[in-house]
């Protein structure tokens, strides 16, 4: 058994909390170039590259890339052969996101209860935590500060087997296409197929987490994915929802078995500043 401290843990998730605030990571970034030259529109053209000089500037200043710093979300996938020590382990987490957005003078958004008082926590906690147990002795942690301009345009339906692929794609293109400009495109868009109600959120919220460079490894899905990043973006709403041909830099898939009745489709969008950091203890 390896035995770990929950201080190792807070300090981890502080550092990734910064880290993801204030660089969007080099695939991303060279995925906006290649959109940038390969986008027709002045105006499109013109949004992106203010787009990557502001992620740029973040990244040199270490200031946040947006104004919107997020609920801080963190998944955590555990060794089973991990032991932590030192503390109560759910709030060494939410100390490490109190650390980080205190340090790295990020903005707090989470307020305390969400339909009547709406007091702001001022640290913003709590996190949303995922949780894995998962073979071995290390401890894989992936933060992601989810900005809600996109969050707010995430769905979900369950459909019925009869929908087939056809209604599948239908809903999802549907979705980016409502999502316009108040998702702050290019997009990244995660879709959750399969499992249950819950799951398949779940497994959409990861799906954004592979960034633009992960196709999925089922050459099934695989075209899927290609098939509706064309799809979206012949929609034309283009960069800021200004027109043009880049509206989605990315649609990843992840599916998971399900019951027999039913098609469960989860679709979470993330805006181009697609923020998340990674690290291991």
């Amino acid at each position: 058994m390896r035995i770990l401290q929950t201080s190792l843990l807070t300090q981890k998730v502080k550092e990734l909390f910064i880290e993801a605030n204030v660089d969007i990571g080099p695939s991303l970034v060279d995925r906006l170039r290649s959109a940038m030259e390969a986008e027709a529109s002045p105006i499109g053209k013109n949004v992106l590259a203010k787009i990557i000089a502001n992620d740029e500037y973040a990244k040199r200043e270490k200031i946040a890339i947006c104004q919107d710093t997020g609920v801080s979300v963190v998944f955590i996938d555990i060794g089973q052969d991990v032991h932590f020590d030192g503390g109560d382990f759910n709030e060494a987490i939410h100390e490490g996101v109190r650390q980080a957005y205190k340090e790295g003078y990020l903005r707090k958004s989470v307020v305390s209860d969400p339909l009547f008082d709406r007091k702001n926590t001022q640290d913003n906690t709590p996190a949303i935590i995922h949780l894995r147990i998962i073979p071995g002795n290390e401890v894989l942690i992936k933060v992601m500060p989810k900005g809600f301009g996109s969050e707010n345009m995430s769905t979900l339906k369950l459909f019925a087997p009869s929908v087939g692929i056809e209604g599948v794609k239908r809903f999802i293109i549907e979705t980016i296409e409502k999502a316009g400009p108040n998702a702050c495109p290019p997009m990244i868009v995660g879709v959750g197929i399969g499992g249950t109600f819950e799951q398949a959120a779940l497994i959409a919220k990861r799906a954004v987490l592979r960034g633009p460079d992960h196709p999925n490894l089922d050459p099934r899905y695989y075209e899927l994915e290609k098939e509706l990043l064309d799809l979206a973006n012949r929609l034309g709403i283009g960069p800021a929802g200004m027109g043009g041909s880049t509206t989605v830099l990315a649609v990843n898939i992840e599916h998971h078995p399900t019951h027999i009745a039913s098609i469960p489709v989860a679709i979470n969008i993330s805006c181009h500043a697609s923020r998340h950091a990674e690290g291991v203890l």
